[in-house]
């Protein structure tokens, strides 16, 4: 009986320590897979990783002279282990200068032209009892970008008016861009019963708004703004910038937001130009700014593996008055490279903030959020079920962005 009992034991040991170790396994396949390849760590610091799993970090090459790893410029391979012993990937540690720079906070309107001209919808032409869409028998889909027609650039939605009631029923050639991809259609527009030319499309070349700047450089003089793209309200797609400008708002209230109906802030614009716009990109937009925040002191930038659940604040403006901080809690910290715009889940639970907007509004994207000293990174997206929680980007990949920025143009790299 004893012997049967031992057994029945180790049976059921082994199958424990089988079921440990299949979890370890597995947990490790999945750090890995999520883990980005490559760090970025202050001159003079240590990379660490905050994670739920314990995760250690190991140089491959300590004999190196300390000089290389805390070096701006130098770069070193570390091995990623959890659990102390079980490895899970090799990656490159670049050393870099701490940034330093000035939270905004401070709201602005935007202005944009695109490059080209967006189709944001079709329309049917009725002609002579006959009903049909020239622009969609071409092949043109709604989100496609036109950059000319019969030769002649796009810039505006009466450039293409132009093209088309001159046409004279002759086919118009057209160029355009789909998903990066350049392509060329030829549509026939078709006479209307009251003798004007049509093709049946809907196009876009410009767009207005209130977005908040997230930081100044002062070292390159460049802003930053918003912490995400700015896209077409009807196609979803980011707007080509031709060019833009910033310009002074004035904040005349709030729409509070509710659970299924995001509030907005509400504001006019003054008409004085204080920037242009230089790119408009999946992590925010960029450009010269020539009104300075004045109600901020430069603050260290964080880089991502510094961000922690935990208090934060952000700084918004919502009234005429100067931009206000505001506590917030960071609730989820992502630091997978798959998707580099939503690093952070927060959560407002500053009762003064919650009164006035209900939370997170539109036109508070861009808000700095701010963590043990430092610019961790901007508010970008409100839960529309939930307004007192949304989405944050971190600051490092904003300034990935503005690093590649030069006046008036993006650097090829």
């Amino acid at each position: 009986m004893n012997k049967k009992k031992s057994i029945l034991g180790y049976k059921f040991f082994a199958s424990v320590l089988s079921l440990a170790v299949v979890a370890v396994q597995s947990m490790a396949l999945y750090t890995q897979a999520v883990l980005p390849d490559h760090y970025y760590v202050a001159a003079g610091e240590r990379l660490t990783i905050n994670s739920r799993v314990p995760i250690t970090l190991e140089q491959t090459d300590t004999s190196l002279p300390i000089e290389v790893y805390s070096t701006a410029g130098n770069s070193y391979n570390a091995n990623l282990k959890i659990f102390g012993n079980v490895g899970i990937k090799q990656v490159q540690v670049q050393v870099v200068d701490r940034e330093m720079v000035i939270p905004g906070g401070n709201t602005f309107g935007i202005k944009m032209f695109t490059e080209g001209v967006i189709v944001v919808g079709m329309s049917d032409i009725t002609s002579d009892g006959v009903t049909q869409n020239p622009a969609k028998q071409a092949g043109i889909k709604v989100g496609d970008i036109i950059t000319s027609m019969n030769g002649q650039e796009m810039k505006t939605n009466e450039d293409v008016g132009t093209v088309v009631s001159s046409c004279k029923g002759q086919p118009v050639t057209v160029n355009l861009t789909r998903n990066g991809a350049d392509l060329t259609c030829q549509i026939s527009p078709v006479k209307t019963d009251d003798g004007l030319y049509r093709a049946g499309i809907w196009v876009r070349d410009s767009s207005a708004g209130i977005g908040t700047m997230t930081y100044y450089n002062p070292t390159t003089n460049l802003f930053a703004g918003l912490g995400h793209a700015i896209c077409d309200i009807d196609t979803g797609e980011i707007m080509p910038l031709h060019s833009g400008e910033i310009v002074d708002v004035k904040i005349t209230g709030v729409n509070k937001g509710a659970s299924g109906a995001p509030g907005e802030l509400k504001g006019s614009f003054l008409g004085e130009k204080t920037g242009e716009l230089y790119v408009n990109s999946p992590c925010g937009i960029f450009g010269v700014g020539t009104k300075i925040p004045t109600h901020a002191q430069p603050v260290p930038m964080a880089l991502g593996y510094e961000v922690t659940e935990g208090p934060a604040t952000i700084i918004s403006t919502l009234d005429e008055g100067e931009p206000e901080e505001f506590d917030i809690q960071i609730e989820k910290v992502s630091i997978g490279e798959n998707n580099p715009t939503k690093n952070m889940i927060i959560r407002v639970v500053d009762q003064d903030l919650l009164s006035k907007s209900g939370g997170i509004v539109q036109g508070m994207s861009g808000s700095p959020i701010l963590q043990n000293g430092k610019l961790v990174g901007a508010v970008t997206h409100v839960f529309v079920n939930d307004p007192t929680r949304g989405y944050g980007i971190f600051a490092e990949n904003m300034n990935k962005m503005s690093n590649n920025v030069e006046v008036g143009r993006l650097k090829v790299s």
